[in-house]
């Protein structure tokens, strides 16, 4: 497996360049790629500009751009950009997000995910290829029709081969995932129910392309955190709790929660249900409350070393081609050492 993490630039001054510093460092403890998260704070290309010009090696994506919120041609030239720039480092990590911060905060519809997502792949590959833009669908047309604009090329090309990444949850997305991408970027993944809640659909999609799974990156993340013993581990899950009540309660919007689905598709749907309802009324830590230790401990990297290693094995075999590290520590050198030791044991396990 390569091994990755997902920084997000979202604070400012000290805590900027303590992200900086975590990004150079793990490149010199042998990280593959950084991924650059946007979420609502920080944009991730003008972060990803930043760390390019201050590492070599690492591979280095958008984890990820809003589809949406920029348009087809835009996120190609972001895209082109980054790649010339980094000298062909760059992978293009593409989402749909959500209604809340798709139109609560950017004004935009979230009707036709799917389409838009798919339109925007479909153009983007276009403006790749160095032709002349012109595209007919249901969300985008190029040139913009009933006008005086004929189609035009970008003045500029890739100088090198830009994969493209979808963050995929849902049954449908990871279908299109399987039909036209490059990669798979996947969140709250429990190997031992990833097959009917993951990648039966991923399979339906390669499938449907005439691709296998050896076609695409299967690009999976988690918290990893090392306890030195059972007492720190309880200590550790009880921590994350609230976390996860959070993503399963507070992330979406009130009638749409991709992570809360995802849960409840690996075996979990009634305890997401009632945490959800929790979560909305206001009652946090009752909510928090009702989130299970196997719960955490399936969907994150958090045990001891030897809990630890066992995991990135089962996750290897389930057949993860990357592991997004999300390293735990209350310090830059804490967070170095969980990420080096995680790094180790990737190498250690080595491939199935």
């Amino acid at each position: 497996m390569r091994t990755a993490t997902t920084v997000e630039f979202s604070s400012a001054g000290d805590e900027v360049a303590k992200i900086l510093a975590l990004v150079v460092e793990a490149e010199k403890l042998g990280l593959d790629a950084c991924w650059v998260a946007e979420a609502w704070g920080s944009d991730a290309a003008s972060a990803l500009g930043y760390i390019a010009a201050r590492t070599e090696r690492m591979l280095l994506g958008s984890g990820v751009l809003q589809v949406g919120t920029r348009s087809p041609v835009m996120v190609a030239q972001t895209a082109i950009t980054l790649s010339n720039l980094s000298n062909g480092r760059f992978l293009l990590g593409l989402g749909a997000s959500g209604p809340q911060v798709v139109e609560g905060l950017h004004g935009v519809s979230f009707s036709r995910p799917l389409a838009r997502i798919s339109e925007t792949v479909d153009i983007v590959r276009q403006a790749f290829a160095g032709g002349k833009i012109s595209y007919s669908g249901k969300e985008f047309q190029i040139p913009r029709p009933g006008g005086e604009a004929v189609p035009m090329r970008l003045s500029t090309r890739p100088e090198h081969t830009i994969p493209i990444y979808l963050a995929a949850l849902s049954p449908a997305m990871l279908r299109l995932t399987g039909q036209i991408a490059d990669g798979w970027l996947g969140t709250s993944f429990v190997p031992e129910g990833a097959g009917d809640a993951y990648f039966s659909h991923l399979d339906d999609g390669l499938a449907a392309a005439g691709r296998t799974r050896a076609d695409i990156d299967i690009c999976q993340g988690a918290e990893v955190a090392f306890a030195a013993n059972e007492d720190e581990l309880r200590s550790m899950v009880a921590g994350r709790k609230k976390e996860l009540a959070f993503s399963l309660g507070g992330m979406g919007s009130s009638s749409t929660n991709f992570y809360n689905q995802a849960y409840s598709r690996q075996g979990w749907a009634h305890v997401a249900a009632e945490v959800r309802e929790r979560w909305q009324r206001g009652d946090r830590e009752g909510a928090a409350g009702l989130v299970t230790d196997e719960m955490v401990l399936a969907t994150t990297l958090i045990g001891t070393e030897e809990m630890v290693r066992a995991r990135l094995a089962v996750w290897r075999d389930a057949g993860v081609n990357t592991v997004r590290l999300y390293p735990a520590g209350d310090t830059l050198d804490a967070k170095l050492r969980t990420l080096g030791r995680a790094i180790e044991l990737v190498g250690a396990i080595g491939t199935p």
